[in-house]
């Protein structure tokens, strides 16, 4: 992970392919990007953490049961300095909240919102922790 940009609110820290052929996505990239994977496996699920070259830039991950009819899709993760002061922000400027804020593990604490034109953004704050 780009540490400055997991510590600078406001900066886009992450990039996450959520997609319905893993496999086959892995294929695609590694060979139009050069992109090399690393599969880490829990029991709720395997998340792929992509590297271009000797950096985490980005990961993937299998659509989840709950929303098996969206299309696979990117998106990407913004620092913020606190996830649930910037979702009170993002409501009262007109944004909705489609995932609350919630804990990751090890990682931080994100929430999904969309903007007052439906487009859909993550906003995160890395724990201390999260190297």
């Amino acid at each position: 992970m780009d540490q400055e940009a997991m510590r600078q609110h406001g900066a886009f820290s992450w990039n996450e392919l959520v997609t319905h052929d893993v496999a086959g996505a892995k294929a695609f990239y590694g060979e139009l990007l050069g992109w090399k994977m690393r599969d880490e496996v829990n029991p709720e699920m395997t998340y792929s953490t992509i590297k271009a070259g000797k950096k985490d830039v980005g990961g993937m991950m299998a659509m989840p049961d709950n929303v098996k009819d969206m299309p696979s899709m990117w998106g990407s993760y913004v620092t913020v300095d606190d996830v649930d002061k910037q979702v009170i922000l993002a409501e009262k400027l007109g944004g909705k909240v489609l995932i609350p804020p919630k804990d990751i593990p090890d990682v931080g604490r994100f929430s999904v919102i969309s903007d007052p034109q439906g487009a859909m953004l993550t906003l995160i704050t890395y724990s201390d922790d999260c190297q």
